[in-house]
């Protein structure tokens, strides 16, 4: 049922790189990773950017928003000083380049669609019709990325947009009515934060046919123990303690 790699660097190269940034890409080449999950959020002027936080001042410096900066502008910021002075003048992906240069380096995506607030539709949709012009051979499901989310509206907009591009509902902890939410938008998995999984959870979502993908696994130890439960795949801040060929 998931047709994916096990091993996934979270947001593009983990700890070894800034986040959501091609310097991430390329380090997690550099570590044998040919998985990658990053986020996408909409531009005020509706394009789709590599970004986790809606508000300035974490990965880009100053006051400001993404949802009321324009892309051009977001791309010109400085996204890797944060992390250290070797990655200063680091910018902002687009995410059509970003996208790109995966494909072109055989890097399979977990794309997160991370709408800032009240932009739920508009970049669910936004992000599928994308990445269905990008790939538009829907025969290969491995090689297709997986479109997840927190958000249901983003995923039933993405649906409606490109039906055939896999998908997949994200948890904190797994809701009771978890199933039937998962079942109505028509998913492939179901991701949840490994803090809040049990062994019994783990063989719910088995036994009814998802795929099941766990965040943020950073303890070999923890990895390893989740796999023996029956995981399918882990996202990893550390690239560098789990092999892309870790089992």
């Amino acid at each position: 049922m998931w047709p994916y790699p096990t091993m996934i660097a979270h947001r593009g190269g983990g700890t070894t790189a800034p986040e959501n940034t091609f310097a991430a890409l390329a380090a997690g080449l550099r570590h044998g990773y040919h998985a990658v999950e990053f986020d996408v959020m909409l531009a005020r002027d509706g394009v789709g950017v590599i970004m986790h936080d809606p508000d300035f001042g974490r990965t880009v410096p100053g006051p400001g928003s993404v949802a009321e900066t324009d892309s051009a502008v977001l791309a010109a910021l400085d996204a890797g000083s944060w992390f250290g002075p070797d990655h200063a003048g680091e910018p902002v992906p687009l995410f059509v380049p970003f996208a790109e240069y995966c494909r072109g380096h055989d890097i399979w995506m977990n794309v997160e669609i991370k709408p800032a607030p009240a932009h739920d539709e508009a970049t669910g949709r936004w992000v599928a019709e994308t990445v269905r012009r990008l790939f538009p051979d829907e025969s290969d499901l491995a090689r297709l990325p997986l479109l997840s989310s927190f958000s249901a509206a983003a995923l039933r907009a993405a649906r409606a947009a490109a039906p055939g591009l896999p998908r997949a509902l994200a948890f904190g902890a797994l809701p009771p009515d978890w199933e039937g939410q998962a079942r109505e938008l028509g998913v492939l998995s179901v991701h949840v934060d490994h803090n809040e999984l049990t062994p019994a959870l783990a063989q719910s979502v088995k036994a009814a046919g998802f795929g099941l993908f766990c965040y943020t696994v950073n303890d070999p130890a923890r990895a390893r123990q989740l796999l023996g439960w029956g995981v399918d795949a882990l996202c990893t801040d550390r690239i560098d303690l789990l092999p892309a060929d870790f089992r």
